[in-house]
């Protein structure tokens, strides 16, 4: 009886941790609208890095291209491809004099590494503003770079936008993807609200070049094949130079995953970088996936012994309230709404699926980013 006592009082502190996070932590971008930014018409540089991606390249380039932007040049980097991808930007190239291609070509010390083509491209740019974004995406509108260029300012040197994955009907596996890229999304917006930025995503985000030098690039982590988002991000970004830009017209879009197989690969390289965040990151967000875990195993302990099965209910409903209230409210600001029906489910799968990928990392890191 006492082990159950000790199990429901363990239970009321991780439902206190959940609300904490879903209705103050996260509720700092779920509960706050969002003020709009005078348009901006500095100079920018699109940056698109891309490996083996001729196909992408033809249906996703032209809705950069035809960006109702008055002042901005697209740098194309092709990352040693295989393919078609050099010649797909060369015929794009001379069809528009806005287009710059850097052809990298693999070296021993940086054998397929993203990083050193973005570096080189970025050294190969025109202008100060950068905004980046990957060959597979595509702007859902003519405004995007409109959109995220107003958020720079003399002091917002770093802009995170919202990079989504496009819709597909009676797939389980699309709404989980969706629903993980959303929490991210609630998660990186909502640690930049509050003053302590800590990743963005590369489908999406913009900052300036000399933020890049002041940090010295990717040098820190050139190394990890991942990360020239989050990392970077997370050493380069505070309270002061950081904006969030989630507008709808400023959002990208592209193909998600259509395997849990082709999905795993895929997290297995984003999730890798996480240990590398700064170490108040690391706690927080280590803190809010354990919480996690630990709500549904006590939550399931209670109920199965029937033991404070009133107050258990009564707290599950509570919390589910509130990390209704939290999420929905994001999911309208982002376009995810759907996402909701299913999301205890939805939650549950996510946490194992978590579980399943740090259990591996830890046994064999991924080592390419193609």
């Amino acid at each position: 009886m006492i082990l159950l006592d000790v199990i429901f009082y363990s239970f009321v502190v991780v439902v206190s941790i959940q609300v904490v996070y879903y209705g103050v932590l996260f509720g700092s971008f779920s509960f706050k609208e969002e003020k709009t930014s005078k348009q901006k018409s500095s100079p920018i540089s699109v940056l698109v890095c891309a490996k083996n991606e001729a196909k992408n390249l033809k249906q996703f380039l032209p809705s950069i291209i035809n960006q109702s932007y008055k002042d901005f040049e697209i740098v194309l980097i092709n990352d040693a491809s295989i393919d078609d991808t050099l010649e797909v930007m060369e015929g794009f190239a001379k069809k528009h004099n806005n287009i710059k291609i850097v052809n990298v070509k693999n070296i021993e010390a940086f054998w397929a590494n993203k990083k050193y083509a973005l570096t080189l491209g970025i050294k190969a740019a025109k202008h100060d503003h950068l905004l980046f974004t990957d060959a597979d995406c595509k702007p859902v509108s003519n405004h995007w770079i409109s959109e995220m260029a107003s958020h720079f300012t003399n002091e917002n040197t770093i802009v995170l936008g919202y990079g989504a994955y496009n819709k597909i009907k009676n797939s389980f596996l699309n709404k989980l993807i969706r629903y993980e890229t959303l929490l991210t999304a609630i998660q990186y917006f909502s640690f930049a609200k509050l003053g302590t930025p800590f990743m963005g995503v590369g489908r999406n985000l913009a900052y300036n070049r000399d933020e890049f030098f002041k940090t010295n690039g990717f040098i820190k982590h050139i190394d990890i094949r991942s990360g020239d988002d989050d990392l970077f991000i997370n050493e380069a970004a505070n309270s002061k130079n950081t904006s969030i830009c989630c507008t709808r017209d400023s959002f990208t879009t592209s193909n998600p995953k259509t395997t849990f197989n082709q999905w795993f690969r895929q997290k297995r390289r984003h999730i890798s970088t996480a240990d590398n965040y700064k170490f108040k990151h690391k706690a927080l967000l280590a803190l809010f996936y354990i919480s996690q875990v630990l709500f549904w195993t006590l939550l399931t302990i209670l109920l199965i012994n029937q033991s404070y099965w009133q107050f258990a209910l009564s707290l599950l409903a509570f919390r589910l309230i509130i990390q209704y209230l939290s999420i929905g409210f994001s999911a309208k600001k982002l376009n995810e709404i759907d996402v909701l029906y299913l999301l205890p489910l939805l939650e549950l799968f996510l946490i194992g699926f978590q579980l399943t990928i740090f259990i591996t990392n830890l046994i064999s890191k991924p080592k390419y980013w193609k």
